[in-house]
């Protein structure tokens, strides 16, 4: 028998050759992904790898040969699949007469306004036009002019220079969800925009910057404020969720002109939220504080860090360590948090907590990382949101989501209002947030009917519940394999959380589902590990406000918007005899409260790690200048441990800090909250997408965008019927007038009343039993 030659491609490989080069590739994919995975360069406009394939720039026409023959005229690249022995030339004859024929074309109307185009310098066009274009035009006709629209803060447009390929387009209605962006008209005539000239509102649309491949659309913060070539790229972390998005900051002379994406498939991809490409405006706000100040007989006064930290000093001395208390805002870094947890140790005091935003400490629960990765929720089956308006927690986690269920997984949600989601759900419970533990019930009801074992803590509390075939209709759908249970933040930040997370957990266990748990704050995981949490006989942030201590340290907040209840915190704080802030901003609010304030530096000017949901540790390096005599918090915190003369404060440097970092876990514990019966009308809080901390608040750019929303009193119109507010302009809420709006959102016995402006920072907190008036 004579021996047979051996196949050694894998079945779903295909072997193919470009330019002379072989090469293996899976099947189904297109020439230019081949072309892309061995170097051989193939110059496109509208292709882009996480974009749907449009074939409509045709800028990567290549001379394509089949079974020896080649075919009657050159193919796109990005649209024609491989074959088997197909063979490719993407710099013969005639692919390049071909390629530069369409360069040709494509410059016809384009404007030279090259030397005032922000694009300059980093353009694709520029780029392959110098490869692929001519010397001089041979077009001698009027050029195509189209006006400009106004599409908001965040994006300038300069549509004369639009080349048609449609990315913008597809980045809307594909990744975003939104559909804001097409074509209008035909031919010469087609034009791209929102029809009717309208704000892009999607939390993701700097995207299309990154995407528009010449200068029609740009950063419209950073316009004509620098050259790419002027920029100092410096790799840093999002620090505004927990997600933790790899990104770049552009800075000159160490101020920070713009963010960009850095590419990470792990975390997120290659896109950035607009939360996070447009915060750093909020780093160079008018009360940036940018040296020590003490207050002496009610007057504030400028110092030098010696006599600050005397002052800072001499008052935590001054107090017993039951006394003191420790609140810290939960995007701390680890290193600023181990310190911060050393310092409370050093001086005695159990009480230190990092959860300003959390009601129920029942459960002593900490942040935990996804038990589903982010990398793997885009091919999730089925997915159960728990309290959570996932694309203003985390606008890159809700795209994966998004990606999902364009691949046909299901999503179920229970919520305290019909949050807007880009993407269809197949059932959603919407009650108010009293009536949110008893819609979750219902859920664990149809779960423990399908035979799974109820935690102690439940039983009682499903004896008396029925299943609905909408809960069984979930229940059966997260079981039908990868899948996860995502509690939002709307849920953690529950007055009756626990309840909530246990339900939740019941569930993910009873169906096999991944727990994923949104961390309210950037390092919530990381300060978790490091035990920035009360000791046993600790107190918890909400505990330390409703027993005032006599001194408090407050690490990076801004009362009273950074809490849960505004105005327990600014009560607590009056009462105290001694306040030493850590902060990089000195808002009126503080001045009042403190009496020395330590001028910090934010993480784009610091050294530092940060834990994201997934439990990766990140690293970054200063990309940015602190202002003035501001200095890194880990910086600050080692000198006031060397004038208090602490144990633990002896490092020299960043290396040795972290060689003395320990992971200090607390353990949660098996108990609930109390459920007290409730009626009538109960808030909602929710921290708006931009003003979840001082340095969005700020942001100028972002203040002005639509999804930044003005304080109003939201309720549905048959409650505002009941309330008496039917053609009431505004509303009196305790000490605040807000204007009214009828929003469908909202369920009954609910009124929508957002955190963290300065209207409603100081109103009773969420799930609190509400009275209105008209005003």
């Amino acid at each position: 028998m004579s021996a047979q030659p051996a196949n050694q491609t894998a079945p779903d490989l295909l072997n193919i050759e470009i330019d002379g080069k072989p090469t293996q590739i899976r099947k189904g994919a297109m020439i230019i992904e081949a072309a892309d995975a061995i170097g051989v360069a193939i110059p496109r406009f509208c292709y882009h790898r996480k974009l749907p394939i449009a074939a409509n720039c045709r800028m990567c026409l290549v001379e394509v040969e089949m079974g020896g023959k080649p075919m009657p005229k050159p193919q796109p690249a990005c649209a024609t699949p491989v074959a088997e022995g197909m063979r490719v030339q993407t710099r013969s004859g005639v692919a390049l007469k071909y390629q530069r024929d369409v360069m040709e074309f494509l410059l016809i109307n384009h404007p030279l306004d090259c030397p005032i185009c922000d694009q300059g310098g980093e353009c694709e066009l520029q780029d392959v036009a110098l490869g692929y274009g001519r010397s001089v035009s041979r077009y001698t006709e009027r050029k195509r002019t189209i006006a400009d629209e106004n599409i908001g803060p965040l994006v300038a447009t300069e549509m004369t220079r639009c080349i048609q390929c449609t990315r913008c387009v597809r980045f809307t209605s594909e990744i975003a969800g939104t559909y804001e962006l097409g074509g209008m008209s035909r031919g010469d005539n087609l034009q791209i925009g929102t029809y009717i000239g309208k704000t892009i509102e999607t939390e993701l649309s700097g995207n299309i910057i990154d995407v528009c491949p010449v200068g029609a659309l740009t950063n419209k913060p950073f316009q004509f404020q620098a050259r790419a070539w002027e920029l100092i790229a410096k790799p840093s972390i999002g620090y505004h969720d927990a997600l933790g998005s790899n990104l770049w900051l552009h800075s000159r002379r160490g101020e920070v002109l713009r963010t960009v994406p850095r590419d990470n498939e792990a975390v997120n991809e290659c896109w950035l939220s607009d939360r996070d490409r447009y915060s750093h405006q909020g780093l160079y706000a008018a009360d940036r504080i940018n040296a020590p100040q003490v207050k002496r007989n009610g007057q504030w006064q400028t110092t030098t860090w010696e006599d600050a930290l005397n002052v800072a000093a001499e008052a935590l001395k001054k107090v017993s360590g039951d006394e003191l208390g420790l609140l810290l805002h939960p995007a701390t870094s680890n290193e600023e948090g181990d310190l911060l947890v050393r310092l409370a140790r050093g001086l005695g005091s159990a009480h230190i907590d990092h959860r300003l935003r959390q009601l129920d400490f029942a459960d002593n629960a900490t942040a935990q990382a996804f038990a589903l990765p982010v990398a793997e929720l885009d091919h999730a089956h089925a997915l159960l949101l728990v309290g959570s308006d996932l694309r203003h927690e985390l606008p890159l986690l809700n795209h994966r989501v998004h990606q999902a269920v364009k691949k046909g997984a299901k999503v179920f949600a229970v919520n305290p209002a019909e949050f807007d989601f880009n993407y269809p759900l197949a059932h959603e419970a919407v009650v108010a947030p009293q009536y949110l533990v008893d819609a979750m019930l219902v859920l664990a009801k149809a779960a423990a009917e399908s035979g799974a074992a109820v935690p102690v803590l439940l039983a009682d509390s499903l004896a008396s519940v029925q299943a609905t075939d909408e809960a069984r209709a979930a229940i059966g759908a997260l079981k039908s394999g990868r899948a996860a249970v995502i509690v939002g933040e709307a849920a953690v930040t529950h007055p009756q959380a626990s309840w909530l997370r246990a339900i939740a957990r019941f569930i993910a266990e009873a169906t096999g589902a991944g727990y994923n748990e949104l961390p309210v704050g950037a390092n919530a995981l990381g300060l978790a590990r490091v035990g920035a949490v009360p000791g046993a006989a600790g107190l918890d942030a909400q505990a330390m406000l409703a027993q005032p201590r006599k001194a408090y340290v407050l690490f990076g907040v801004e009362p009273p918007h950074d809490f849960a209840d505004g105005t327990a915190t600014l009560k607590a704080l009056r009462a105290a005899e001694h306040v030493v802030a850590f902060s990089a901003y000195a808002s009126a609010a503080l001045r009042e409260v403190a009496e020395v304030i330590l001028p910090i530096a934010l993480l784009p000017e610091n050294d530092a790690s940060l834990v994201n949901v997934d439990g990766m540790l990140q690293n970054v390096a200063a990309g940015a200048s602190a202002p003035g005599e501001a200095r890194p918090g880990w910086k600050v915190l080692r000198a006031l441990g060397g004038e208090l003369k602490l144990a633990g404060f002896e490092f020299d440097d960043l290396a040795g800090l972290r060689a003395g970092i320990v992971e200090r876990a607390s353990a949660p514990r098996a108990a609930l909250a109390t459920r007290a019966a409730s009626s009538g009308l109960s808030r909602l809080a929710t921290w708006p997408i931009y003003r979840t901390d001082a340095v969005l608040r700020r942001a100028k750019a972002l203040g002005e965008h639509p999804l930044n929303r003005a304080a109003a009193v939201r309720l549905n119109a048959d409650e505002a019927q009941r309330q008496g507010l039917t053609g009431a302009a505004q509303a009196r809420i305790a000490d605040s007038v807000l204007p009214v709006v009828i929003d469908a959102s909202v369920p009954d016995g609910a009124v929508w009343i957002e955190a963290a402006h300065d209207l409603t920072a100081t109103l009773p907190p969420y799930g609190a039993a509400i009275t209105l008036s008209k005003a």
